[in-house]
């Protein structure tokens, strides 16, 4: 099967974010125990940036009561983190994909070297149409991916078509509290999300409406703002601190503009966030059995 084209809107700005910025996420944020991407939870357990990690795994998981044997697609799986660690703890069959070949050909290696074998495999593919059988999962698993995604009706309607009746959406994103915001709060979230190749955020009644509107029924969001906010708080601290030489390098060409709008982004989602433009949500939904 033939992964996705890059002619699709902002897929080749989705390619070169993540390969542009790999160093960055590797040297700052990058456990190699989970090898998590994502932001972290905080919860009564987490005792460091790694435990936060993990525990918005096991908060996403416990969420949509991920079991023993249920075929989960991680749509939009980084380089495998969080699809090895459903297959190491909860015993899920796995299959991850995302647009971005560097990351299906790293979390294919971290997964062989853990030996997983087929219990957790990785293509590159797009989520908006992935090519697999009618209701083939029991769960789509969306972790800070469908942010990127230019059309969120597609992606929810490829989703309700590929899981199995009863099948269980979990998604954890950032949604924007309104819209239009204030033209200042627009310029500022908008200098965020283009920095990390977002093309926008939805608020939480849109994508509601969006799921609904597949089919989708029990649909929940919460609000984790509390929890995440020390990992959000995190980023930007270490962003700040870095801020000046990352300008220098960006003036001396030694970082392209891509890698500096990292940089830039991280700052700014913290200022947006505390601005309350956006909060961090939990989202849940269920295919109905009889659909």
């Amino acid at each position: 099967m033939t992964g996705p084209s890059d002619d699709r809107p902002g897929m080749s700005d989705i390619v070169a974010y993540y390969d542009e910025t790999w160093f960055d996420y590797r040297a700052l944020w990058l456990n190699t125990d989970n090898r998590a991407i994502h932001f972290g939870y905080w919860d009564d357990g987490a005792k460091n940036h790694g435990e936060s990690l993990v525990a918005m795994n096991r908060l996403m998981a416990d969420a949509v009561d991920v079991r023993r044997g249920d075929r989960v697609l991680d749509a939009g799986c980084g380089v495998g983190g969080t699809s090895m660690w459903l297959a190491e703890t909860l015993d899920a069959e796995v299959v991850g994909i995302t647009p971005v070949q560097g990351q299906v050909e790293r979390a294919n290696r971290y997964a062989t070297e853990r030996r997983l074998g087929d219990r957790a495999t990785f293509r590159r593919d797009d989520y908006h149409a992935t090519g697999f059988d009618d209701a083939s999962f029991d769960v789509v698993w969306a972790q800070e991916s469908l942010c990127h995604s230019h059309d969120k009706t597609l992606f929810a309607k490829e989703t309700a078509r590929v899981l199995r009746p009863g099948g269980r959406l979990v998604i954890a994103e950032y949604l924007r509290f309104s819209r239009p915001l204030p033209p200042n709060d627009e310029r500022l979230i908008h200098r965020w999300l283009s920095g990390w190749a977002i093309p926008d955020i939805e608020t939480r009644d849109e994508l509601v409406a969006a799921l609904e509107a597949a089919g989708f029924v029990d649909v929940e969001v919460r609000d984790l703002t509390h929890g995440v906010a020390p990992s959000l708080r995190r980023l930007y601290r270490v962003s700040m601190a870095l801020y000046p030489i990352a300008r220098v390098l960006k003036a001396l060409r030694f970082r392209s503009s891509v890698q500096h709008g990292n940089v830039v982004g991280a700052i700014d989602q913290w200022r947006s966030l505390r601005r309350k433009l956006w909060f961090y949500g939990l989202v849940t939904a269920v295919k109905p059995s009889d659909h």
